[in-house]
């Protein structure tokens, strides 16, 4: 399976952003492309009020999406806000394109260093994966990445790849965490891990509005042996990759931690 991972720096407009992902959905879909991620929060950029933006999605952004991904003919995935109870957003991630249609509500709150995403957004309960060519692919976000048994969970619904949009905070060792968490939840569930983070604003030429969590670049593709296959540094840019599936058979043969688990 072909896959690109967009890594942009969204903006607090979606009707902006939403050109740029029509922009980068057609590159990908260029470049042969399967699937197209996009980042956490590719609808609006932290920092921005999210109440008043949030759509359900059956709204006017993700409709738009969808036919981004209709006149592409690839799969798109991108995070956006959907209303949740008590004036809060969900942190939607949308999957959707030839028949593809899901969406995963972020399980884990980025309430950390500092910040507290829960403030203003109320957490996900389901673990939601979709098929691409019969291919089952899990959806996480961000600060799940901290959480080894939501990858094990997509493994165990006969996922073989898991992809994370991601908007990841900056910070002193931000970088070299995020780097080791991605190599070890692909490691822990011997499954390959697509993970496409926000870059970095000041890589991007666009001026950082506030403290919120809004990305460093550095994507990344990762085998099932917790081996980064291809690579982004800090700035925007379009990663190409082509996964050969039948490796995660072969990895789990030879390190069966799934079926040697004990707890």
């Amino acid at each position: 399976m072909r896959i690109a991972l967009s890594q942009i720096t969204t903006g607090p407009r979606p009707e902006e952003n939403l050109a740029l992902l029509r922009e980068q959905a057609r590159l990908a879909a260029d470049a042969g492309a399967r699937v197209v991620v996009f980042p956490e929060a590719a609808m609006a950029c932290f920092g921005t009020p999210l109440t008043p933006l949030a759509e359900p999605l059956d709204g006017p952004w993700a409709t738009a999406v969808r036919q981004i991904a209709k006149e592409a003919e690839l799969v798109v995935v991108a995070g956006m806000f959907t209303p949740a109870p008590d004036g809060k957003v969900a942190n939607t991630l949308l999957a959707t394109g030839p028949g593809v249609e899901a969406a995963y509500d972020k399980i884990h709150l980025y309430d950390a260093f500092g910040f507290a995403e829960s403030d203003t957004v109320a957490p996900g309960s389901e673990v939601v994966t979709f098929d691409v060519d019969g291919t089952r692919i899990g959806l996480a976000t961000c600060y799940d990445i901290r959480f080894p048994e939501l990858f094990r969970a997509h493994a165990d619904a006969g996922a073989v790849l898991s992809v994370l949009p991601a908007s990841w905070g900056a910070g002193p060792g931000k970088r070299e965490q995020w780097e080791l968490l991605i190599r070890a939840r692909a490691l822990d569930a011997t499954l390959w891990l697509a993970a496409v983070d926000q870059a970095d604003p000041a890589a991007s030429g666009v001026p950082a509005a506030s403290n919120a969590p809004i990305g460093i670049g550095h994507s990344a593709v990762v085998g099932p042996d917790g081996a980064v296959r291809k690579h982004l540094e800090e700035g925007p840019g379009l990663l190409i990759a082509d996964l050969d599936l039948d490796e995660v058979a072969s990895v789990r043969r030879s390190i069966p931690v799934l079926a040697n688990r004990r707890l």
